[in-house]
């Protein structure tokens, strides 16, 4: 198999087909030098190539995990040093626009199946990488109607081989419900700390766990997060839009000083976080 951009997700896709013997050797092309030069030293990496081309060559399985933006023109980059019947997929966050370009290409030389594992962290890079990063964290297989079935299969085989738990769903779907329980909740930590960088700077010194717990995701990268918005805006603008209606509730509330339904709000909000822990 061959990773194309061994970053935080790339590497981590490769020490867990390493140690969970789901690949017998693993290719490494990524943009940068130095990333490349990384890579030569990891125990899970068998050759690392200075161009994409060359390195998915001989592959049965290439998985692209650069940027959003970057992964069809990757995809098209590649197509004709692909061998025949070659599969490939990839761990973008938004996955319409990505599904139907890569059909839209029409060739037949490679496989193409989305997907997206929902794992990683607000870090970036391969020293961040983590062999067991989607062991039982969930993974969104995207097949449009163009989609090779036995593909899907192999693509939804390989995920949970590496530990992940698989859902197999449209990638319009997808896009709707990862704006709900991924962009939402990312862009609304950043509001936050948006909202608190125009208060008083000493603020920050005095909050505690609760501020940071709340805020983590807001630390992402944010060349990373405009690309995910872009490719995601309607299904966004629909969450934020369906958020602001609830919000609305919950200051009606707290205008009229209803500790009561306060309560019931406080009682539904704890009782689905405790759920997220099991």
């Amino acid at each position: 198999m061959c990773i194309l951009a061994a970053g935080l997700i790339g590497a981590s896709v490769g020490m867990a087909c390493k140690a969970r013997g789901a690949a017998k050797k693993v290719f490494v092309w990524s943009r940068r030098s130095s990333t490349r030069a990384e890579a030569v030293r990891q125990n899970w990496c068998d050759a690392v190539y200075a161009t994409p081309q060359e390195a998915v060559e001989s592959c049965d399985l290439v998985v692209l995990c650069p940027p959003v933006e970057n992964i069809i023109p990757l995809y098209r980059a590649i197509l004709p040093s692909l061998k025949p019947g070659a599969i490939v997929t990839d761990a973008g966050s938004t996955k319409s626009r990505i599904c139907h370009e890569a059909d839209a290409t029409g060739d037949t030389r490679g496989i193409f199946v989305g997907s997206h594992p929902m794992a990683g962290s607000e870090k970036t890079g391969m020293k961040h990488a983590q062999g067991d990063l989607f062991r039982n964290h969930p993974c969104f297989i995207t097949p449009t109607e163009k989609s090779d079935h036995g593909a899907v299969e192999k693509i939804t085989q390989f995920w949970q081989a590496l530990g992940a738990v698989t859902t197999v769903t449209s990638p319009e779907e997808h896009d709707k419900i990862v704006a709900h329980i991924s962009h939402l909740p990312h862009l609304l930590a950043t509001s936050i700390c948006t909202f608190l960088s125009k208060k008083d700077s000493h603020w920050a010194s005095l909050s505690s766990s609760g501020l940071k717990d709340t805020t983590r995701i807001a630390a992402g990268d944010s060349a990373i997060w405009k690309s995910i918005i872009e490719t995601n805006l309607v299904e966004i603008r629909r969450a934020l839009s369906h958020y602001q209606t609830e919000l609305q509730r919950f200051e009606g509330v707290l205008m009229e000083g209803d500790m009561e339904e306060m309560v019931q709000f406080l009682d539904k909000g704890k009782a689905f976080r405790d759920g997220l822990s099991h």
